[in-house]
């Protein structure tokens, strides 16, 4: 099975669970066997024509499902499927995250983000029992990403801003503005926590761990570049995992061509020479903590 191959599967499996669409629903709608679409998602078997009428259904065109160029994810599953899996065979990650990279954040977190997220739904929202499957679908992908990156210890390097950081610590672990005085104050102290656990990594970290704080506001964009042993990859992201986190509204990207991975890792290292390490770093998020408690 070729590397191409093997990554057009992925694709067509990442865009399929984000529009919600089984095996057997694509195979009877373009009228080949349930084994036929297997075979594509295991990179075993490519036919232009068979992934013609596939990008159809799935409503992307044919250059993303067979990565020239951009690849369009207008889906949180889709793009979050599709980072698990450059995640599964990266050797090594860098990016700039907001407020910092949800394979840093506690096991707890993934919890209280389920809350954050199901607070952001609209009461005018008509599918709510939609798009609480559609959030956990999300997590079920975050969940299987956390367990691969603790299994596989896959380097990160996460370059972290600090203006980022007291925003997320005056708005706590909220999906909405309109919570009680007495909510907020305790999902503060839960930012809080969470701060407190990036403090003690920059102290003591772990083998692979790279965080380095600026103190000016970071580029806007959340972007990682994922390196593997024979070539890379970047993607964009609208979506976030902070505070007011977003899962419903954005175009996220991916891409493997050689120009963008090298600005963008160029950016990357750019922040990473101005950026403070270690305790130097922990001592700026401390004083932080005591600015936005005070």
């Amino acid at each position: 099975m070729s590397d191409h191959l093997a990554e057009i599967g992925r694709r067509l499996r990442a865009y399929r669970l984000g529009k919600n669409l089984t095996v057997s629903r694509i195979a009877e709608s373009i009228g080949v066997s349930r084994a036929a679409v297997y075979r594509l998602e295991r990179g075993e078997l490519v036919k232009i024509e068979t992934l013609e009428k596939i990008s159809e259904l799935l409503e992307t065109s044919l250059p993303s499902l067979m990565g020239v160029g951009v690849e369009y994810y207008a889906n949180a599953v889709s793009f979050f499927e599709r980072m698990r899996q450059l995640e599964e065979s990266a050797v090594h990650v860098l990016g700039n995250f907001s407020p910092f990279s949800f394979l840093l954040q506690s096991d707890e977190y993934i919890d209280h983000l389920r809350v954050m997220l199901i607070e952001g739904i609209p009461d005018s929202h008509r599918e709510s029992a939609a798009a609480r499957a559609e959030i956990d679908a999300v997590l079920a992908i975050l969940h299987a990403r956390r367990r691969g990156a603790a299994t596989r210890r896959i380097p990160v390097l996460s370059i972290v801003s600090a203006p980022d950081i007291e925003r997320f610590l005056r708005s706590g672990l909220v999906g909405r503005w309109d919570l009680p005085d007495a909510v907020v104050s305790r999902r503060r102290a839960l930012a809080a926590r969470e701060v407190e656990r990036v403090a003690a990594l920059l102290e003591h970290p772990p083998i692979g761990v790279q965080i380095g704080i600026v103190e000016d506001q970071a580029p806007f964009q959340t972007f990682q570049v994922f390196e593997a042993a024979d070539h890379a990859s970047v993607t964009l992201s609208p979506y976030r995992l902070g505070d007011h986190p977003n899962i419903t509204s954005g175009i996220a990207m991916a891409t493997a061509t050689p120009e963008a991975v090298r600005l963008f890792k160029a950016t990357v290292t750019q922040q990473w020479t101005r950026a403070h390490k270690g305790e130097a770093a922990a001592r700026i998020l401390r004083a932080v903590l005591a600015r936005a408690a005070g």
